[in-house]
């Protein structure tokens, strides 16, 4: 690694943490995943009060579905229209689907079936949103800061993971169920306002069309299936956040309940994890640029297999706190290395469609995982599970070694 700066041309000398559209979009990025986690707490305790805690599962579960469903579509949808205008188009919808919601808990008339509708719109809008703000982030600077700018996009996950669940929790706890949705609406609404005001400095060819959204969705398949470095690099992306979308959280529940540990190690664990995420991305923001990303990418990602396998062993729960940091560290700097190497390796005509393979294999196939948990942890205990997710690493390490990919630098 270096520290020597490559700047777009014509650029002055300003580093893409500097960027006022890098920090704008970072802000509401922020803004917006902030949103998701207060909208989905909320929504789990709305549907505890009206149906009791058995719906719950039922309810995340109509949202999950479209969001799989159409996240290829959505891929399709940024590349022809633009991934701004998308992303844009879909916080507003999610302020103004989740305002509504608010509205109804507000005046009581809300039932259940409301929420479910509520969930299903929810999962659609997601569908389209995901795959445009990663191929937003790929255009906002020069392909030199991507790694600054993963580095950016990592912070914001993590710091909205680790500060949403005790916002949301405060205002349930204070106001109740409306004044938490009315919350997450508003801050999907800051991050409407603030990306209107970000634009895009990577000036591209207009988007390439075939016809219909079908034969663009085709397109951008052989275009994947076409380029043998960038194939490896979205197996390497999905397989490396498969169990980091969801499952090793629910894997903690289990190794804690498992241990007899009290719920505040859990949460302090939780906590751990994020703040190790944010560490790696305040780490990658620092640097100008990584010579051997795919080496460094292929390192993070063993070391990532090694601590999730280590975690199901641990015996205290200071180990498995300190283990967590860890982990989210090294797991953190493997996702923004790889979406980083990814996006830099893709032509940018084709960057929602790319991106949204990677998602539909992390946000939208995660999901799965979460039945393959419990019963995993019923019949061999939670170590066999976490055993399982560090060999989906080893092989996300394995095709990150492959020359292709271990030779491209950031």
């Amino acid at each position: 690694m270096t520290l020597r700066a490559r700047l777009p041309s014509g650029a002055g000398p300003t580093v893409a943490y500097r960027d006022g559209n890098v920090v704008r979009w970072t802000a509401a990025y922020t803004a917006s995943v902030s949103g998701d986690v207060v909208f989905f707490l909320t929504l789990s305790w709305a549907v505890t009060q009206l149906a009791g805690p058995a719906q719950v599962g039922a309810v995340l579960a109509v949202g999950a579905v479209p969001r799989a469903v159409l996240m290829l579509a959505g891929g399709v949808i940024a590349d022809r229209y633009g991934p701004r205008r998308v992303v844009i188009g879909s916080d507003l919808a999610r302020c103004l689907i989740v305002l509504g919601a608010a509205a109804l808990m507000q005046f009581a008339i809300a039932r259940l079936w409301m929420l479910f509708a509520v969930a299903l719109i929810f999962g659609v809008i997601d569908a389209l949103f995901m795959p445009a703000v990663g191929a937003l982030a790929g255009r906002l600077t020069d392909p030199g800061q991507l790694g600054r700018v993963q580095g950016l996009r990592m912070l914001a996950v993590r710091l909205s993971n680790a500060v949403g669940p005790m916002i949301a929790a405060m205002v349930l706890t204070a106001a109740g169920v409306a004044v938490g949705l009315g919350l997450a609406g508003l801050l999907f609404s800051l991050s409407v306002g603030l990306l209107l005001a970000v634009r895009l400095n990577r000036i591209e060819p207009g988007v390439r069309k075939t016809g219909s959204p079908l034969a663009d969705l085709k397109d951008g398949l052989k275009h994947l299936r076409g380029n043998r470095q960038l194939t490896r690099l979205v197996l390497v992306v999905g397989l490396g956040e498969l169990c980091f979308s969801g499952p090793v959280g629910i894997g903690l529940v289990l190794l804690t309940a498992e241990r007899h540990w009290a719920a505040s190690v859990l949460g302090w664990t939780l906590s751990a994890f994020s703040i190790g995420g944010a560490a790696a991305g305040i780490l990658l923001t620092a640097l100008t640029r990584i010579r051997r990303a795919g080496v460094v990418l292929a390192c993070c990602l063993l070391a990532t297999a090694v601590l999730v396998g280590a975690l199901g062993q641990v015996t205290t729960a200071g180990m498995l706190i300190a283990g967590s940091a860890l982990l989210g560290t090294v797991s953190g700097a493997a996702s923004a290395i790889g979406n980083a190497l990814l996006q830099r390796n893709t032509d940018p005509r084709y960057l929602g469609r790319v991106g949204s393979v990677t998602s539909l294999s992390t946000v939208g196939l995660s999901p799965l995982l979460y039945p393959i948990a419990g019963v995993v942890a019923a019949l061999w205990g939670t170590a066999a599970f976490f055993a399982g997710c560090a060999l989906i690493c080893l092989l996300a390490t394995a095709t990150a070694a492959t020359k292709s990919v271990r030779t491209s630098d950031l």
